[in-house]
């Protein structure tokens, strides 16, 4: 069994590269969660790609297993009301790393580097005294660091064994956390920061190219989602979104797909969750094998969702739930509570980082998210009053783009263009998003467009989002 990491509660954390002061740990919880308090603890970043906060067992799932997702909430607090920044895989990793907004990151779209000046995850724990390593997909800009390319600002990269870059979870997945493993094997004579970026289940877009076909077990296989049928009222941005010829044309793949269809490609997508449900499994198995797990703060998330059938939409790129939405579970064993679903509270990809420095003792820089610890303890607080996310589309014009903005009980979007530009859900009674609710001719629906055009407003404003409302 390894030595486990601590330190006095006056013990100062260094953080000079971004130029922060020390932060003092602290003992609120009583008894061995006061205890473990006292110690720096390691931090396990774990994220998929391409998974909906749905897609999970714990989340009330019955067409799917993830018993070791699962058990990472088990142990925390997991958010039923969990965004992610942008849904597609750039912009959202460059706000779950930096703690800001994509327009804020300068990554719009896939395949940019975040904005010089903005440290990331591993930059601001190596200034704080954490041996820091990544491995897996990286995405800013390159998707796996590669031979001479293979490194990354604030981390040790571990490079996974493959013969080539692959961009397949089915291939990278399994050598990712291998490297993973060994490093939780090694011995660590100060707290580590272990951020591992898993593919799956990202392979549903392969699997859309290829398929579907036929499958002689359909009686096994999930029922079209209830909101499986698109508005004929759509707005017409989403409509020409459907018909996009690059960056996320799978969707065009799907126009004569019939209900059979679709209800294999769910089943062939859950599968992709389980799959990579088994690598974390081993993940968290080493974590256990070393007498970690009691050290050891583990935040488990995914870059954005998947258009799971709803509004017949697949893949990412578009501000309906299922794209957007992705889990965030908070865990630390014996400190954070346990086995705690928050239904409550609205949560973003932004909010990771400031979280993970909040337990950890270190003042983090500039951040546009906030950290989520006090509602974790306290789930009777306030928390965000809305949350934001953005959508870039099309990559030869960034203002042909879209925001969502989603309040307790309302979620409010609105595109750049294109006639019916503006959507309202009502996500108490309407959680499928079949209603749009913009265009009501009544005086109480009108006064809740215009409350939410105001609060994004505001908040483009304060953020400098070049995102031009145009109503």
């Amino acid at each position: 069994m390894m030595k486990r990491n601590s330190i006095g509660r006056r013990e100062l954390l260094q953080v000079g590269a971004v130029g922060a002061a020390s932060a003092v740990l602290g003992t609120r919880l009583a008894g061995g969660a006061a205890e473990a308090r006292k110690r720096r603890p390691n931090v396990l970043f774990i994220f998929t790609d391409q998974q909906s906060q749905r897609a999970m067992s714990c989340a009330g799932n019955k067409w799917l297993k993830t018993r070791h997702m699962d058990s990472i909430a088990a142990n925390g607090v997991s958010f039923e009301n969990s965004y992610c920044t942008s849904p597609v895989c750039s912009p959202s990793r460059s706000s779950l790393l930096t703690g800001r907004m994509p327009h804020e990151t300068g990554v719009n779209v896939n395949n940019k580097p975040i904005k010089s000046g903005i440290p990331n995850m591993g930059e601001v724990f190596r200034a704080a005294g954490y041996e820091t390593a990544y491995t897996g997909k990286w995405h800013l800009p390159t998707s796996y660091p590669w031979g001479v390319n293979a490194e990354i600002p604030g981390f040790d990269y571990l490079v996974p064994k493959l013969a080539n870059p692959s961009g397949w979870g089915a291939v990278a997945d399994g050598p990712v956390t291998d490297r993973a493993v060994e490093f939780l094997k090694r011995r660590h004579d100060k707290p580590f920061l272990l951020a591992v970026s898993l593919h799956n289940p990202h392979d549903i877009c392969g699997w859309i190219r290829t398929n579907p076909g036929q499958h002689p077990d359909l009686d096994k296989f999930p029922p079209l989602p209830a909101n499986h049928a698109i508005d004929p009222n759509e707005p017409e941005f989403i409509r020409l979104c459907r018909q996009r010829k690059r960056y996320g044309t799978e969707i065009k793949r799907t126009v004569n797909w019939t209900d059979d269809h679709w209800r294999i490609y769910l089943n062939a997508y859950y599968r992709f969750n389980e799959d990579v449900d088994k690598q974390v499994g081993r993940i968290l198995a080493a974590l256990r094998e070393q007498g970690l797990e009691e050290d050891t703060l583990i935040v488990f998330t995914s870059d954005h969702g998947e258009g799971m059938g709803g509004h017949k939409w697949v893949v990412k790129l578009m501000l309906y739930e299922e794209p957007v939405t992705v889990p965030i579970i908070v865990s630390w064993k014996g400190v954070t509570p346990g086995g705690v679903v928050d239904k409550t509270h609205l949560v973003s990809g932004v909010d990771v980082l400031p979280t993970i420095c909040d337990y950890a003792g270190v003042r983090g820089p500039q951040m546009t998210g906030k950290s989520l610890r006090k509602v974790i303890e306290k789930s009777e607080l306030q928390g965000s009053e809305f949350v934001v996310s953005e959508l870039a589309p099309y990559l030869e014009d960034l203002n042909r783009c879209g925001r969502m903005l989603r309040t307790a009980r309302y979620k409010y979007v609105i595109f750049s263009e294109g006639e019916i530009p503006e959507m309202l859900f009502d996500m108490k009674d309407d959680p499928g998003e079949t209603k749009n609710l913009a265009y009501d001719s009544g005086m109480a629906m009108t006064k809740v467009v215009e409350q939410h055009r105001e609060l994004l407003g505001k908040w483009i404003e304060r953020t400098g989002d070049y995102f031009k409302m145009p109503v």
